[in-house]
């Protein structure tokens, strides 16, 4: 294959849906969904069980969550953009030394300006990994025992953070671990996933890179810098390093990278515009590449991507947004309103009734959509 491979915003789109899981769903295990997604956006955890589902038709929410506090097959912690993911355990040094780095610059710099040293912030880490002797603790639990520790300018943090124990998840020495009641609770890493040795940070970045293209190719390094929330300069630099790995892409005359093995299945690739799929909020599959054009008209954008972060539930036809949907529970039902940005035939409402149909049994309630 050449050195430069042109394809088409179609065949990029056929790409990233199947490489997503979202055309024909898949068997495999929730790891391995989980893993060829490069990881499950997870803020909001009703949305991530929503999200496996999607790719993985068979998958209950007992499923997943058996597989993140049982068999622990699956990890939850912060990852990219310093936000909270699901990624599969045997992964987790990998996301960890990847954004470690970068994620603890950003920290200190918080942490300077109200007069905390890096060494008081390490011996808080270690507070808070020692209080977890004794088995998992809650946010409230394990600041109320590092509080009786710390220093004015750590307290002030432990008040005053939205997540005082944030350093401590960052830097990989706990992970979040089954739910008490309402409230998140924490548990050691290297307990809960087994001790795992952090590769180098550059090689780290060069198998994200590797995972991102991977699931969301054809990309651009500000692409992954967006995504994982690196800097352009590390961003470049793992680009650089893997170099040889890749192909330079054209898509429909704008550039992209893809990995050389899987060059040959983006050229291949065939979309189905016909095909109709729902996604929940905060879906991966959305939150990729810097611009969103390709996903969704412009005067469409604020219907999708809103305030303060929130990414709306979408229904992508051929791998393009052409509406939103809002579940709102009644009496006996889960009514799906659906509100398409144009005009649809009866074939996409049928294949959206469908699509609906189908969440009943993930949602453990009988479903019904309604058109606004």
């Amino acid at each position: 294959m050449s050195t430069r491979l042109d394809v088409t915003a179609a065949q990029a789109a056929a790409f990233r849906l199947a490489r997503h899981r979202l055309t024909a769903g898949s068997a495999e295990s929730l790891a391995d969904v989980v893993r060829a997604t490069a990881g499950i956006q997870a803020q909001v955890q009703s949305s991530a069980e929503m999200a496996i589902w999607t790719r993985r038709r068979s998958t209950t929410r007992d499923e997943v969550r058996r597989a993140l506090w049982e068999t622990r097959d699956l990890v939850k912690t912060s990852a990219m953009r310093v936000t909270l993911h699901i990624l599969p355990a045997r992964d987790f040094a990998i996301y960890i030394a990847a954004m470690r780095p970068t994620s603890m610059a950003m920290l200190a710099r918080w942490h300077a300006r109200i007069g905390a040293t890096p060494q008081q912030v390490r011996a808080l880490i270690d507070t808070i990994v020692e209080s977890l002797a004794d088995g998992p603790k809650t946010q409230q639990e394990l600041i109320a025992r590092a509080r009786k520790r710390a220093g004015k300018a750590i307290r002030l943090w432990l008040e005053n953070a939205w997540s005082g124990v944030r350093p401590a998840v960052i830097d990989g020495a706990i992970v979040y671990g089954p739910p008490n009641g309402s409230s998140a609770t924490f548990v050691r890493a290297d307990e809960w996933v087994g001790r795992q040795k952090l590769p180098d940070p550059d090689a780290a970045r060069a198998e994200l890179l590797r995972r991102f293209l991977a699931a969301f190719g054809p990309a651009t390094a500000h692409d992954f810098a967006k995504w994982s929330g690196l800097s352009m300069i590390d961003a470049r630099a793992a680009v650089d390093g893997v170099r040889g790995e890749l192909v330079d892409v054209s898509v429909d005359g704008a550039p992209g990278l893809i990995r050389r093995a899987d060059a040959r299945e983006l050229a291949a690739s065939e979309l189905d515009r016909g095909a109709v799929r729902l996604l929940g909020a905060f879906d991966s599959f959305l939150l990729a590449h810097a611009t969103k054009e390709h996903l969704v008209e412009r005067r469409y954008y604020k219907r999708v991507y809103r305030p303060q972060g929130w990414i709306s539930a979408v229904v992508l036809q051929g791998g393009e947004i052409i509406g939103v949907w809002t579940p709102r529970a009644t009496a006996r039902t889960m009514a799906i309103e659906v509100e398409l940005f144009g005009r649809a035939g009866a074939a996409v409402r049928r294949a959206i009734g469908r699509e609906v149909d189908e969440m009943s049994a993930f949602l453990g309630t009988r479903t019904a959509v309604r058109f606004g």
